[in-house]
């Protein structure tokens, strides 16, 4: 199983790769289509790794995990329930979650699996949808939680989970994961806070593809982040979310206050 990243190098030179245990064996061309090693290893020490892809889109699932949805007392849905977090909302692997200037309210994690398309997929059957799965990466989908039902009219889904460095995604896209054997484990500060098994999706990968493929056209990079399960809980100021699937790597964020951030 390979483990393709995205790096800054340590005279900033930026690339991507396959990530082993001596450094990083660099390609060049398009990761989505047939690149080629270059020949250079980037040794350990002299990289600083990015986020694995840079989506045009990232679409957040709801209600996706068995356990959760008898927790909250939600029957399955019978379509894939999401909402969208724009490119920009996107932090890599080590990079600070930015608490927005505005918000001094509740910040919540959630530990998740993600889904990395590797070509663009329309109206895809459920049969040929691994086909469009590059790999799986690790997903941190940052949610401020008074923002959601600020507005007792209109739940801000979109809002309250599309801040800057909101959607935090790496370390590295794992290629071939056994996905149905792995689980997610986020810890907080050390803490384990979230230990639950993928197994329990009630929409697997390849029918989140298909669906949401039917909904809107995906692009190579884009992420489908398969929800979460038990254990989702707040972030103070200076902690830190680890979010670690066997096979893929730990996915490590510190939320930094803004400074002169003031309440809403």
């Amino acid at each position: 199983m390979s483990r393709w990243v995205r790096f800054q190098s340590s005279d900033q030179r930026c690339g991507f790769g396959v990530l082993e245990e001596h450094g990083i064996i660099e390609y060049h061309g398009d990761l989505y289509d047939r690149p080629t090693a270059t020949g250079n290893i980037v040794a350990n020490g002299s990289y600083t790794l990015q986020s694995p892809c840079v989506p045009s889109k990232i679409i957040a699932l709801w209600n996706n995990f068995h356990a959760l949805g008898a927790r909250l007392g939600k029957l399955p849905p019978s379509h894939p329930l999401f909402l969208i977090k724009p490119a920009s909302s996107l932090a890599g692997p080590g990079q600070p979650i930015l608490r927005p200037r505005a918000y001094s309210g509740k910040i919540a994690y959630e530990g998740e699996l993600g889904i990395v398309i590797g070509k663009r997929c329309k109206d895809m059957p459920a049969s040929g949808a691994d086909d469009c799965i590059l790999g799986y990466t690790c997903v941190n989908d940052v949610t401020a939680g008074e923002v959601l039902n600020e507005n007792a009219d209109f739940a801000q889904w979109c809002r309250a989970k599309s801040y800057d460095t909101f959607g935090c995604i790496g370390p590295a896209i794992a290629v071939r994961l056994d996905w149905q054997r792995a689980r997610v484990v986020t810890r907080l500060d050390g803490v384990e806070r979230q230990n639950y098994p993928l197994s329990d999706m009630i929409f697997s990968p390849a029918e989140l593809v298909s669906r949401i493929s039917q909904d809107m056209t995906l692009l190579p990079g884009d992420v489908i982040a398969c929800g979460t399960s038990l254990g989702i809980g707040s972030i103070k100021d200076g902690s830190t979310v680890e979010v670690a699937i066997e096979g893929i790597g730990s996915l490590i964020n510190t939320l930094q206050a803004c400074p002169g951030s003031t309440p809403i």
